[in-house]
């Protein structure tokens, strides 16, 4: 009888895990206002399965799906909405690719970025004030992509605004 509890407990565990949801926990990312929240939310609905938790005081959005690669699906959604952190699981990336060139330009357009309020409006002033060259921008509340001008590294752009935990692509 002892061995028919221990067999059943173990298969009932190891069925359990079968179906255990697929997590990864995404920090340093730029959460300033629940606007952002609402961003997260609206991002990660666009992929069926896919289950997110902001914490603003942490800067971390926690996702859950039913396996890695609909949680993949799910950490592509919220870079292509201009979100940008640090994957705790090494089979999930988080894209940087921009399209940006480690090159020098006086005009650069980005576009895909999350820019909800002032604060998100301030992150990106502050991440490029600590680019070499830069001499303005035309970040506004509410939009999705801007303008940098001055003459400044394309790619020291992209890497500014990453480390503040947000993201977007060079325009075409």
């Amino acid at each position: 009888m002892k061995l028919f509890f221990a067999t059943t407990a173990l298969a009932l565990a190891l069925a359990g895990s079968a179906y255990a949801d697929a997590s990864v926990k995404l920090t340093d990312v730029h959460l300033c206002c629940q606007s952002c929240v609402k961003g997260v939310q609206k991002a990660v609905a666009k992929v069926p399965g896919v289950k997110a938790e902001s914490d603003m005081e942490e800067k971390t959005i926690s996702l859950t799906a039913p396996d890695n690669a609909t949680l993949q699906k799910g950490v592509d959604s919220l870079t292509a909405a201009g979100y940008y952190g640090k994957s705790s699981e090494s089979a999930i990336k988080v894209n940087g690719d921009t399209g940006a060139k480690d090159i020098k330009v006086q005009k650069l357009k980005i576009e895909d970025t999350h820019l909800c309020c002032g604060s998100c409006v301030k992150a990106v002033n502050k991440a490029l004030a600590d680019v070499p060259g830069v001499t303005g921008n035309t970040a506004k509340k509410g939009e999705t992509s801007f303008e940098v001008t001055g003459d400044f590294n394309e790619k020291a752009v992209f890497d500014a605004l990453q480390k503040k935990g947000l993201t977007g692509k060079v325009a075409e």
